[in-house]
Formats: structure tokens, sequence, C-alpha cells
């Protein structure tokens, strides 16, 4: 199976600070891996560097089999991203701001594109709604409708169900894994919440003050840890690398 992230040496220095500290990983076409660690781990940082949003301070990334330094339009047009906290133009409605990403995409069908996803997300009627307007739980659908208009081959998805009802996240949750086994669809998933990684993800990366600290299968740690779930291995990984 081809990977379809690979990370090399991976580092990011913020002035005296290393966030990100010369970090090695691979995902495989198709698969959901989860990207975990506290705030401040490193996890928004190496999402930013595999987006070509900041630089590294050092390493390689490559998307797809490809230098992502030397291939970026080419690549990121095969790429999304969705985090409720990343602020969309708050000037314009709803449908103006699908529509002005729906033709930076290049996608040839908006109309019809942003009529499924709105029926799918449950957002018709915020449609005409200034964004600015919008709830949190708002703007987390909105996110999710806009980084699934080019239909990507990889998706980037940061706490991607923060502020849904239960019903629409599950309805997300199942979204997710349906388009990764039905379209092979690659995604590295960030979340606090365990039971939905447990869910959804059946290799998880664990990240802490900028290092890969472990990596493997969720029941596998939870085993290692000799732990009842993943939420206790999250919280005893936190607690050793905050005592070192």
């Amino acid at each position: 199976m081809p990977s379809i992230i690979e990370v090399k040496g991976l580092r990011k220095r913020f002035g005296s600070v290393m966030a990100v500290n010369g970090i090695s990983f691979t995902v495989d076409e198709g698969t959901i891996t989860g990207l975990l660690g506290p705030n401040g781990a490193g996890k928004t940082t190496t999402i930013q560097m595999l987006l070509d949003l900041i630089t590294p301070t050092e390493g390689e990334i490559l998307l797809f089999g490809k230098h992502l330094e030397d291939h970026r339009e080419e690549l990121l047009s095969r790429v999304n991203f969705s985090s409720p906290y990343v602020a969309l133009p708050s000037d314009l409605t709803v449908t103006e701001n699908l529509k002005t990403f729906a033709r930076l995409y290049g996608v040839s069908d908006v109309n019809k594109k942003i009529d499924e996803l709105a029926d799918f997300f449950e957002i018709r009627d915020l449609l005409p709604k200034m964004t600015s307007v919008l709830s949190t739980g708002q703007m987390t659908r909105l996110a999710l409708t806009k980084a699934l208009l080019n239909d990507p081959e990889l998706l980037f998805l940061d706490e991607p169900t923060a502020s849904l009802d239960p019903d629409i996240a599950d309805r997300t949750r199942k979204l997710l894994l349906r388009i990764s086994k039905e379209r092979g669809v690659t995604m590295l998933y960030t979340s606090h919440n365990m039971v939905e990684i447990e869910e959804l993800c059946p290799r998880v990366i664990f990240l802490q003050k900028g290092n890969i600290v472990d990596d493997g299968a969720p029941d596998s740690l939870v085993k290692k840890y000799g732990r009842k779930d993943l939420n206790e291995v999250f919280l005893q990984i936190a607690r050793e690398e905050t005592a070192h």
C-alpha cells in the first residue's frame, strides 16, 4: 500500500522554541490516522507544514510520492482541510463563501455540489446568512462542507466534530468512514475525543513537546500501557512527558 504522506526529519523552530523536533512518519493510502497530543504538542504546526502554510526549519514532506516544495500547486489541489478554529471570510454569506472556494478548487458543477453537501450537513437554511452570525457548531458544519467541495484524496481534519450536536457528529463520523472506504480518501485526524478516535482510527501517532512518543493501533497501545481505554493512555503519556 503506497504512502500518501511521508515525513522525514521534520523540524519547526519559532525563535528559541522547537515546536516540532525532527519527526518522521508515513500515512498509507485510504487510512484514517489519528494525530494526538495535548495542546502545544505540535499537532497544529505539523499540519500547517503539511499544508505548506508555514515552512519547515528542516526536513522533507512528500505527498502522493512527490516533494511538496517542488509540486505545491499540483499536490494541494488534491488536498483539503477542515477546522472549526479557522475563520472563513465573515463579510460573505455562506453561499458566497462556498462558491468562492468551489471556484478556487476548480469544482465543475458548483451548485450541485453545494446542494448535496448542504443537505447532508443540514446547512441549507444557513446558505443566505452572513457567515459572521453563525454559531460555533454551524461554523464547524460549514468548514466540513468546504473541505469536501473538491472531492479531496487527502483530508487534514482538526477537531472536525467539535461543537456539533451528537446526531450530526455521529453522521459526520459515518460519512468520513464511508468516503475513506468507498473512495480511498486518506485522512490525518486530530481530536481530543478518544472515543471518536477509537471508532475512526486504526492507527494513532502520539505527539508530545514536538516529538513522536508512541505510534500504533489503539487497542495495542491500551494493552501496552495496561489501561482500560485510549483516553487513559492519552492521560498517562501526557503525564509522563510533562514529568520529564
